[in-house]
């Protein structure tokens, strides 16, 4: 398995792993095993690698099997949800730092494919893209679906995030949650 940072050329299998996992393209008997929700094109997709040196992928003989995207509030502004979270950004904590768009990023989403999921991949694509992201924020925020059990545990369980709130946005609820870039 070879983790690195996407390039141009990586975006049609990152395209690929994301359709097979989208909320709106998986079965829904499978969804209990986690599943993503918003939709990429490939500009966006070009613009957070080229802009970003956002798009963290494993590979396993040249075909991407894991992704993580992790990008600064600007990149993430026209997507509805992060839009909301930015305005909200100042009424969180974290490690007694107030969150703000200097200081912390939006990761996610994840995806992993099922044939490499419980190979420790998880962990190791996290602390890649962690590593990474950490030169340019100390702090990382998300929001995970309450329908998709299965992330939160791993974020909250295997990766050590901590839930800051709840909220809920167009009709969905959603944890909130943060952690340190540095792992002292």
């Amino acid at each position: 398995m070879q983790l690195k940072l996407a390039t141009l050329a990586d975006i049609d299998g990152v395209l690929a792993l994301h359709a097979k996992y989208q909320v709106n393209s998986i079965k829904e008997e499978h969804k209990k095993d986690g599943f993503v929700t918003t939709a990429f094109t490939k500009g966006e997709l070009a613009e957070l690698i080229e802009k970003e040196s956002g798009l963290f992928i494993a590979t396993v003989d040249g075909v991407v099997v894991a992704y993580v995207m992790a990008a600064s509030w600007a990149y993430w502004a026209n997507h509805p949800v992060q839009a909301y979270m930015i305005g909200q950004l100042q009424n969180y904590k974290f490690n007694g730092a107030e969150l703000t768009t200097e200081n912390s990023y939006q990761y996610g989403p994840i995806c992993i494919d099922g044939s490499v999921r419980g190979s420790g991949i998880l962990e190791m694509i996290f602390a890649f893209a962690l590593d990474a992201m950490s030169k340019k924020y100390p702090l990382l925020v998300t929001f995970i679906n309450k329908t998709n059990p299965r992330s939160f545990s791993a974020h909250t369980q295997k990766l050590g995030m901590s839930v800051l709130s709840e909220f809920q946005f167009n009709n969905n609820c959603y944890y909130w949650l943060a952690c340190s870039t540095r792992q002292d």
